[in-house]
């Protein structure tokens, strides 16, 4: 057909011949699969250009290779076997505490949406088969992490981020103890900031947030302490 056609919306209509109920099949999850390649290698193997050139040669030699490709690239699944469930959840857990500990080094420098969004996406790429406690560890990190964000806001406004950067710097060393006892020394410091009616709103914010660090700390302490280098 294309040898025939010399407009461009003749060369549309063609192509959309093709590609329309191609996509349309390949939209279908239980079909995908299949339908994929197919418009994938659609475009490669016509190779449209401004001044068409038919070489049949040339077009069975590039049919040839990508089809060649797509079975190897086929076998290697079949050959390659797929990573356990328990290796997938290990190591979601593991990038997870990393990002933690990277954003325990600057949190001003992150945004609570980002990092929701982040963990949201890796507890659905949980496997089915994981553990309740691996959920659950990957639920503390979550909360811990947006705390750390909102709690760097209010010390700032408190004149407590010096204070608290030290308590992040001990977590981000995986030193549990330290963090939570930095903790509680800003915890005691903000009790006392409660005589002053000005900062009685955000004293009493900055220690709910203090203490759901800490329970996530004191629940979950092996994960928190993994890894650590201290």
């Amino acid at each position: 057909m294309l040898p025939r056609v010399e407009t461009f919306a003749g060369f549309v209509i063609v192509l959309g011949l093709y590609l329309v109920p191609t996509g349309a099949l390949m939209a279908q999850p239980s079909r995908a699969a299949f339908f994929a390649p197919m418009a994938g290698s659609f475009l490669p193997l016509l190779r449209p250009a401004n001044l068409m050139i038919y070489n049949d040669l040339q077009f069975y030699n590039t049919a040839l290779a990508v089809v060649l490709g797509c079975g190897i690239g086929a076998l290697s699944f079949r050959l390659l076997p797929p990573l356990s469930p328990q290796f997938r959840s290990r190591r979601l857990l593991d990038l997870t505490l990393r990002d933690l500990r990277l954003m325990a080094t600057d949190p001003t420098d992150k945004s609570n949406e980002d990092w929701k969004d982040r963990i949201y996406c890796r507890l659905m790429a949980l496997p089915d088969k994981a553990e309740p406690l691996q959920r659950a560890q990957l639920l503390a990190a979550l909360t811990v992490g947006m705390e750390m964000i909102d709690l760097c806001q209010l010390a700032a406004r408190l004149g407590l981020l010096s204070e608290l950067k030290l308590a992040f710097e001990d977590l981000g060393r995986g030193n549990s103890v330290t963090a939570l006892s930095r903790f509680t020394q800003l915890d005691q410091r903000l009790s006392a900031m409660g005589d002053r009616s000005d900062l009685l709103l955000l004293a009493g914010r900055a220690r709910s947030q203090i203490l759901a660090i800490s329970d996530a700390l004191v629940q979950h302490r092996e994960y928190f302490e993994a890894g650590a280098t201290v």
